[in-house]
């Protein structure tokens, strides 16, 4: 494992930017969205089984109720029950958010200090906030781009297109990490390189590297031959 802090400076290419997902990259979340998911889904008399739970990964919220519950809910209730079990969730997580932070994150973040870095997640607005604030981790961010600023959500590219509108950065010089099969697809379609956090899966199709976190020597020694596109 390497120490980011001792590695400050010199190892990512002038011109480069830093996109992150959310929810299984920032913090290790999964665990307690499954869990919030099995409490909420369970007010409503629905038991929710294993393989529920896996095609909630990277989605947006509006997919996954509809998903559950069907398309007969108007809008607006699918909205209302979409807030409500994020309500659920922050709830649990109140006391745990630094130690749901990804392993390495908040030195990978400080050793990056200077680079253009965007968050851009399908998760609710509310959550976005919750995490970047409560987890003093707002400062690193030039942009933030959630599930509600898009029309399409991933595995569509428009919120990784956008975050590199916003850092003044071409798709092609910037680096995605992600945890999900459509967040890895979101990002290869709009021509960005990937790099996988293993929380979510083991392996991510699409990524250049597969890592545990952000204390990994293969991520290091991958961002040092990272060079800005022509």
């Amino acid at each position: 494992m390497y120490d980011p802090v001792q590695l400050k400076g010199g190892y990512l290419a002038p011109g480069l930017a830093l996109i992150f997902d959310l929810d299984g990259v920032i913090v290790d979340s999964n665990p307690a969205h499954r869990e919030a998911w099995a409490r909420f889904n369970r007010q409503f008399g629905l038991e929710t089984t294993d393989a529920m739970q896996e095609r909630m990964y990277g989605k947006r919220n509006d997919e996954i109720i509809r998903d559950f519950f069907g398309d007969g809910l108007s809008a607006e209730e699918v909205a209302a029950r979409g807030a409500a079990k994020e309500r659920l969730y922050r709830e649990m997580v109140a006391e745990r958010i630094e130690e749901m932070l990804v392993p390495g994150l908040r030195g990978f973040l400080d050793a990056m200090d200077g680079t253009p870095m965007a968050v851009a997640s399908n998760a609710e607005p509310a959550n976005v906030d919750f995490f970047l604030d409560r987890g003093r981790l707002r400062r690193y961010f030039r942009a933030v781009v959630d599930g509600h600023q898009v029309e399409n959500p991933k595995p569509h590219p428009e919120i990784y297109l956008r975050a590199a509108g916003l850092l003044g950065v071409s798709p092609a010089n910037c680096i995605v990490f992600e945890d999900s099969h459509t967040g890895v697809a979101a990002a290869k379609a709009a021509g960005m390189r990937v790099i996988g956090i293993r929380t979510t899966h083991v392996n991510l199709p699409g990524a250049a590297r597969n890592v545990d976190n952000f204390l990994s020597r293969d991520l290091y020694e991958w961002l040092r031959v990272q060079n800005r596109a022509v």
